[in-house]
């Protein structure tokens, strides 16, 4: 059977031996006795030795993972390890226990994961590659072990003080080689792999498993982005882009968690300054909008709405959330029966500053900004005649620049309600400025408009012919019609 294709349930049953170890010298008589007491006994023997002595089976379990390199050894402590973790998560803890002080306890993962050394990475470009169970399980046990280490704990000897004079592996050691696998596995770029041994830039474009690398470097990062040094280390390594394309409407189960987990993870990062400029001018705000607006999974719903609180007093995102119909989709939202107080204070606290928001901005600010992010929609300020009566003037500005986007939209334009507001303020246009008309004509927008008289969608043939009629007649005339 494939590793990646390997269950825990498979791999716990097999039998090791291990008397074999003994004789070698691999494990000590102590050890051995440990396993017998632990192995294949039931869930709930396993938990009252636990209980009873935690940190001896850890030890065990570090010592047996750091001495034994064959494959399905390490496979089935990690499978333990896992087992243990998955029942009580509280029990990462006991690998931080005074009694392992001289202990390195992150260390046998990291081997097993090839981040130690960039030397022995180089050297098991079949790890690298191969035994996904191996790096899963090695991966989510990290993550679980770095997430319940003292708070106190900033590097240096990961568990406690020590009179060792071992170098430890330090927590920016663990975090580093974390934040590198996972972003390994977020590439979608075809594989490729450096050869050259004089040179550290070398990537695997290629996750370590198709299907379900990406879900476990995600369900990962949900857990480490908690972490500063991880946040730091990850906007440094430009992880964000890999998070985007994640952020779409989902369907299936499995979908929906990955896309929550996403979503969680660009929640973390909201609290974190630099990665905000980053999500700032990527395509984070629009995907997170089009989820919001299509999803009904209340935990989705939840960690995106807490993105956008924390996000609206961020430079110029308040103005984009404006452009993106954002208060139309949280008045929608709040009509909608949530049972969660987060989601509801959340929606509340967008609602309101939303509103302070749009009082701010100018009208023409905020309908600039619609314009260039090309999705336009029958807002009030469009069939406001006071509104082009204000702000006609703001059209000439950058050689006319909203004038020219507004007629690009009519060539690249797909969505109907688009197309027809567009082809409405065009028309405005032409009813307000004294030289519209011969501006408009100018910048060769007749052709477009025409086309779109032949358009399916009514409401675009309706304001497509308005335009025709005004830009047909002088302005002496054109006020005469009406949309």
């Amino acid at each position: 059977m494939e590793h990646a294709e390997l269950s825990t349930e498979q791999v716990l049953r097999r039998d090791i031996p291990w008397e074999t170890y003994v004789s070698t010298k691999l494990i000590s008589g102590t050890t051995l006795q440990l396993l017998r007491r632990y192995d294949h006994r039931s869930e709930t023997h396993r938990a009252q030795l636990l209980h009873e002595d935690g940190p001896a089976y850890v030890r065990m379990f570090v010592h047996v993972l750091r001495d034994i390199f064959k494959e399905e050894t390490v496979e089935y402590v990690l499978a333990l390890i896992d087992e243990m973790l998955t029942a009580n998560p509280k029990r990462a803890r006991l690998f931080h226990d005074k009694t392992l002080a001289d202990e390195d306890t992150y260390e046998p993962f990291l081997i097993v994961e090839v981040f130690q050394h960039l030397a022995y990475w180089l050297l098991s470009e079949l790890l690298w590659r191969g035994n996904w169970f191996i790096q899963e399980k090695s991966c989510k046990i990290l993550a679980l072990i770095v997430s319940a280490r003292p708070k106190n704990q900033n590097g240096g000897v990961v568990n406690s003080e020590s009179n060792s004079k071992k170098a430890f592996t330090t927590i920016e050691d663990v975090l580093g080689g974390l934040v590198k696998w996972l972003c390994e596995q977020n590439c979608t770029k075809s594989p490729t792999r450096w050869y050259n041994m004089g040179s550290r830039s070398s990537k695997l474009k290629k996750p370590s498993h198709p299907t379900r690398g990406v879900p476990t470097a995600i369900n990962c990062l949900a857990t480490l982005l908690k972490e500063h040094v991880v946040r730091s280390s990850f906007v440094q390594a430009d992880g964000i882009k890999l998070l985007v394309p994640l952020i779409s409407p989902a369907s299936t189960q499995q979908s929906i968690q990955l896309l929550y987990e996403t979503c969680l993870c660009v929640w973390l990062l909201s609290y974190y300054e630099p990665a905000i400029e980053y999500l700032t001018t990527s395509r984070t705000l629009p995907s997170l909008v089009d989820v919001v607006k299509s999803s009904t999974k209340e935990k989705v719903v939840r960690v995106v709405v807490l993105t956008f609180k924390n996000l609206l007093s961020k430079g110029t995102l308040a103005a984009q959330m404006i452009d993106l119909q954002l208060p139309q989709v949280v008045q929608s939202l709040k009509a909608q029966a949530w049972s969660d107080e987060d989601l509801l204070e959340g929606l509340n606290y967008l609602e309101d500053g939303l509103k302070d928001s749009i009082k701010k901005l100018s009208s023409f600010d905020v309908y600039k900004q619609e314009v260039l992010l090309g999705n336009l929609d029958w807002s009030p300020m469009h069939k406001d005649p006071i509104f082009w009566r204000d702000n006609i003037t703001h059209f000439e500005e950058n050689d006319f620049q909203i004038i020219r986007v507004l007629i690009t939209i009519l060539d690249t334009g797909s969505n109907p309600r688009t197309l027809a507001v567009a082809c409405f303020d065009l028309s405005q246009f032409i009813q307000h400025h004294p030289s519209g008309r011969l501006i408009v004509a100018d910048l060769k927008a007749k052709e477009r408009v025409m086309k779109l008289m032949n358009h399916e969608n009514a409401e675009v043939t309706k304001n497509a012919l308005l335009c025709i009629q005004r830009l047909f007649l002088g302005a002496k005339y054109a006020s005469f019609l009406q949309a």
